[in-house]
């Protein structure tokens, strides 16, 4: 698990948990149901605690205005990617969702998130943030009825990739798309975000990466 620490002026301080090798799955289709930890990265200390339990990716996030991501240490380019995510704890001004195309060396990812209180976030972080955190679609982050707010409740984010071209959906709902060449494979992950409060707790559930030819 890797943590982020933001200041007011977006400063992160990275902290690498362990090292995961990325293999190369090409074309093949990768579902994850959390039956077992895999290569998914766990671990936790004072400011989260990721784990693998009953089914599902638990990550609670304890400390206030960071970002915690996990990875999965895969390496896709196309393809439909998709994961469930649920809230099952904590205040609802916060972030979470998944990333994709993430180079672990720099990272550099695509992020798709959303908020427990209706809001969207798409955009591409470099070094994980602390030179650049851009949004591809809006100012930062838009509101949308898409998403299904509160505790326990279960959204569904989807991204279809093809080369740059890139749509987003929540729940079966479009709620954007965008073309960008920046980064063209990488791993995958599962991310929380706190915005001022601590005591996030979020459970992810199937992951799927499918090729575009057998999604279509």
């Amino acid at each position: 698990m890797t943590i982020l620490r933001k200041t007011e002026a977006s400063l992160l301080l990275l902290v690498v948990f362990m090292i995961v090798l990325a293999g190369c799955r090409g074309a093949e289709s990768y579902n994850e149901t959390f039956d077992a930890p895999g290569n998914w990265r766990t671990g936790n200390d004072a400011d989260a605690v990721g784990e693998v339990h009953d089914g599902v990716y638990d990550l609670t996030v304890e400390a206030d205005d960071v970002i915690i991501w996990t990875a999965a240490g895969e390496d896709f380019a196309d393809g439909v990617y998709q994961v469930e995510a649920t809230q099952v704890d904590g205040p609802l001004n916060n972030g979470y969702g998944m990333l994709f195309r993430l180079d672990d060396e720099k990272d550099d990812f695509y992020l798709f998130k959303i908020s427990g209180d209706g809001y969207v976030w798409i955009g591409r972080y470099r070094n994980g943030g602390e030179t650049e955190a851009e949004p591809l679609i809006g100012e930062w982050w838009f509101e949308s009825p898409a998403i299904q707010q509160g505790l326990n409740k279960t959204n569904t984010l989807r991204v279809q990739a093809e080369g740059g071209n890139m749509i987003f959906f929540v729940n079966g709902q479009e709620v954007g798309r965008v073309t960008d060449d920046a980064f063209k494979r990488g791993d995958i992950g599962l991310m929380v975000e706190t915005l001022g409060l601590g005591g996030v707790r979020v459970q992810f559930d199937n992951f799927t990466v499918t090729p575009l030819e057998q999604a279509n």
